[in-house]
């Protein structure tokens, strides 16, 4: 299926441009994920997401594709596996930045396969959650842009240092752990009750009113 969205952030494109492509910096701004670790060009994390009482847990790898400055164009492809087995999920992230005024617009459209429990949630559902989802990201990137627009001093260097790691050292090093606290899941049922009441409430209404007239005829029949 495919979910596209819009969102504003107060910067220009050149900064906006170096935020995004930086994904060790906007995994928190992500709801209910978490940036495990960083190896070459993977990415690896998780996201936890709460259907009713059952919690899960998406565990994967994300990857930037094609990058073009020059178009605003960022590519991301992401693909993740429930933890106990019992669903995947795949995405294809295209985001578009644009200059608005003083600050720069994201169109983002994603192609996204997903199986499982989620999955039984429908298009309308997950259309509706991933704009409330988009929104969230949104206000957390944009605290996270404001607070970072005072320059910070740089330390004072006091000479070269001596020691050199070797490049073919860092290589095999392996993944590089990031440290961060567990995310609160995202609780699907929680961000969808809006839009599956708007959708539910016209059937409830239309049955309160067929039994209401039930009941009329009823009693309307008693000798």
């Amino acid at each position: 299926m495919e979910l596209n969205n819009e969102f504003k952030v107060s910067v220009p494109v050149t900064e906006a441009w170096l935020v995004l492509t930086d994904l060790e910096r906007i995994a928190p701004c992500l709801p209910g994920a978490k940036l495990e670790e960083v190896e070459g060009e993977e990415y690896r994390g998780m996201v936890k997401v709460k259907v009713g009482p059952i919690t899960a847990q998406y565990k994967g790898i994300a990857r930037l594709g094609e990058l073009d400055e020059a178009a605003g164009r960022i590519v991301l492809h992401a693909d993740g596996r429930e933890s106990r087995g019992q669903g995947n999920a795949s995405a294809v992230v295209t985001a578009t930045l644009v200059a608005e005024g003083d600050g720069t617009r994201v169109s983002v459209a994603t192609d996204l396969n997903i199986t499982g429990k989620v999955a039984q949630m429908g298009r309308g559902v997950l259309s509706d959650v991933s704009t409330k989802l988009m929104d969230q990201f949104a206000e957390a990137l944009e605290a996270d842009l404001s607070s970072r627009t005072q320059p910070t001093e740089e330390p004072t260097k006091e000479g070269p240092s001596d020691t050199v790691v070797p490049e073919d050292a860092l290589a095999s090093s392996g993944p590089r752990r990031i440290e961060s606290a567990e995310p609160e899941p995202i609780d699907l049922t929680s961000v969808a009750a809006t839009p599956v009441a708007r959708r539910v409430g016209p059937v409830i209404g239309t049955v309160v009113v067929v039994l209401w007239l039930l009941r009329r005829r009823r009693r309307r029949r008693r000798p």
